[in-house]
């Protein structure tokens, strides 16, 4: 089955008695974008996610973001340098005595001063994530793929259902495109017959030959065979993404083909019900590419 690039996933680990949320997210993209934001003390295993990603996944654009749990231990250390604060102090009050500046110095003043408080977050070493972190990072992309894989079986009965629909309007084409054939050539008869009776002359071969161009003119006939030809190879396109091949790629290169073929038919067809059918038949395969966007 097609995989859709639209997912979510989670999953939660535990390292030195504080715990994290990893939650992955997925849109569509035209190739392999993954961001990650992690906790300081976290922040090495950016390029551990970005591989383990590209093993699972081809395309789509991937955030995932790393958290504190709310229930987990507090991490952060806050200093206070008390020489900076008496230094601080004593430059107030000197202004204060010898300037006649009103006001003193508060807590939240004396905090938020430039080198007095300072905050660490002690950092965790590789080895000490080596329990539950893969594991969880497994569980996480493991959820999102299920969820992609969900998504992507809803995408390939839409695009089935709307590829019967492009067969259809195919078999409209080609029998219209039979009878305007027919009409054609029975028009061009009674025009030479008319020119016959008004000057008794026929000329067999040019008559011949102005059926066979302008029919020729008209006629999508290999058109719609290269459209059948091409939802031929899109059903093979959907049955080989169930062996987890990307098909994204490939169905996008066959609408392109689809829409010119399309062109050709509306150019060639001198005729209102098929001028109609044509935009029938592009309307679908925008509806079609629109699905396929999300095709990884």
């Amino acid at each position: 089955m097609i995989q859709s690039m639209t997912g979510f996933g989670n999953a939660s680990f535990r390292v030195q008695g504080s715990n994290y949320r990893i939650e992955i997210r997925s849109v569509n993209h035209r190739h392999l974008d993954v961001r990650a934001r992690f906790p300081r003390a976290l922040g090495f295993l950016e390029a551990d996610v970005r591989a383990r990603i590209a093993e699972h996944f081809e395309r789509g654009k991937f955030d995932l973001n790393v958290f504190s749990a709310p229930d987990s231990p507090e991490r952060l250390q806050v200093g206070v340098d008390l020489e900076a604060v008496r230094s601080y102090m004593k430059a107030g009050e000197t202004l204060a005595q010898e300037q006649g500046v009103p006001g003193q110095l508060e807590l939240s003043d004396l905090i938020g001063l430039p080198g007095v408080a300072t905050a660490t977050e002690r950092a965790f070493a590789p080895d000490e994530l080596q329990e539950d972190w893969p594991a969880a990072l497994e569980a996480s992309l493991g959820s999102l793929a299920e969820m992609r894989g969900r998504e992507g079986a809803a995408l390939d009965r839409d695009l089935r259902a709307r590829l019967g629909t492009v067969v259809e309007v195919c078999d409209a084409l080609e029998e219209r495109g039979e009878e305007v054939a027919k009409s054609l050539r029975e028009r061009l008869e009674r025009r030479a017959r008319q020119i016959e009776a008004e000057s008794g002359r026929l000329d067999e071969a040019r008559l011949h030959q102005e059926v066979v161009y302008y029919a020729d003119r008209s006629d999508f006939t290999e058109e719609i065979v290269r459209l059948r030809s091409h939802v031929e190879q899109f059903r093979e396109a959907l049955d080989a993404g169930g062996s987890g091949v990307p098909t994204g790629r490939r169905l996008d290169f066959l609408l392109q083909e689809f829409f010119r073929e399309a062109n050709t038919v509306g150019s060639k067809g001198a005729d209102a019900p098929i001028s109609h059918l044509v935009v029938d038949l592009k309307t679908e395969l925008d509806r079609l590419r629109e699905q396929v966007q999300n095709v990884e």
